[in-house]
């Protein structure tokens, strides 16, 4: 079999639509309806987003004129700067047959011509399958090709509406161990007097949150870099809603963001949630991550469905989800290989 990787161009549907179609097809044939994969315009907004934070670039694998294997790089520019990230897929039917290992084999030659000398790759799995994902396809490629399992999460899901006495109860238990602290929320851009302080905290969110043996750098603080992603966050047909808390001096020391998109209707995904290390044992990521639930259910009562990920290792935050009503439905494994 003789397989040409090509660059694919995000401005020629065709191409951009059997790539996309290649990742799509392989990511809900392991989990079928609580996959995530990113939507088709999503992505090409990202691959012609670029912009002062990161790059990205998309390839194809073809046989015989036909699409059958897709490739994925990212890297970042302002910080991190020895890491790439990377994304396999094949079309079930013609795995194992060289196709992912070629793919594989032109975004390591990528990466390494851009100075990259770490490569981190996700790959999900069902739930049953337990934390290491053993015999799923997935992570046996990324075994089998020098990656090892650097972080073990757990993807949960939440149907919604949660019933407002919960969230009050939630919410009210929490505000008594917070009672210096006010909460602010919004949807959309982030206002102009909240720029520093959320370019400042969500920096910080890769590596606050457990990172297990993932070699990682917190991202740079760029008020720059988070109105870049704002616009590609527009164009994608997305929407954030937002809470922050604030301290008694104004700084902000907490925040939980949720999002929603026009191509997936009924279904919200929980981005970030982080508290400041040094306002900790205030329940904060109770009180941000309640508050924006109830402005995304306020605004979107459409939404019924709400997704997020957790490390195993992070008891705190499972414990917080596990109060609201997420129950687990998938895993998914963070993969390294320097």
């Amino acid at each position: 079999m003789s397989v040409t990787i090509t660059p694919v161009d995000p401005a020629d549907d065709a191409a951009f639509g059997a790539w996309h179609h290649v990742y799509e097809t392989s990511a809900r044939h392991e989990l079928g309806e609580v996959a995530t994969p990113w939507q088709l315009e999503e992505l090409r907004a990202m691959v012609q987003a670029g912009g002062s934070h990161s790059w990205s670039g998309a390839w194809s694998a073809v046989v015989d004129g036909d699409t059958v294997g897709a490739g994925w790089l990212r890297t970042p520019l302002l910080d991190n700067i020895e890491l790439a990230e990377l994304d396999v897929h094949v079309l079930p039917a013609l795995r194992r047959r060289g196709i992912g290992t070629a793919v594989l084999a032109r975004l390591d030659e990528e990466a390494r011509s851009r100075g990259r000398r770490v490569l981190t790759g996700l790959s999900s799995w069902p739930y049953d399958a337990g934390s290491d994902g053993a015999g799923a396809p997935g992570p046996e490629f990324a075994r089998a090709r020098g990656f090892d399992l650097a972080l073990s999460e757990v993807q949960r899901e939440l149907t919604l509406p949660v019933a407002d006495d919960l969230l009050s109860g939630l919410a009210d238990n929490a505000a008594r161990a917070h009672a210096a602290y006010t909460l602010r929320s919004w949807s959309g851009p982030v206002p102009d007097d909240l720029l520093q302080g959320w370019a400042e905290i969500t920096s910080t969110l890769a590596t606050e949150a457990p990172t297990g043996d993932l070699e990682l750098e917190p991202e740079a603080v760029s008020t720059e870099a988070v109105r870049e992603r704002e616009a590609t966050i527009a164009r994608q047909g997305r929407r954030k809603y937002n809470t922050v808390a604030l301290s008694a001096s104004g700084e902000v020391v907490a925040y939980s963001d949720l999002a929603t998109t026009v191509h997936e209707p009924g279904r919200a995904y929980q981005w970030g949630t982080l508290v400041r290390r040094e306002h900790r044992g205030h329940r904060l990521g109770v009180a941000v991550k309640v508050a924006a639930l109830r402005l995304l259910q306020r605004e979107r009562p459409d939404v019924t469905r709400l997704t997020t990920y957790n490390a195993e290792v992070n008891s705190h935050m499972i414990g917080v989800n596990e109060a609201l009503g997420f129950r687990p439905v998938a895993r998914l494994g963070d993969f390294q290989r320097t």
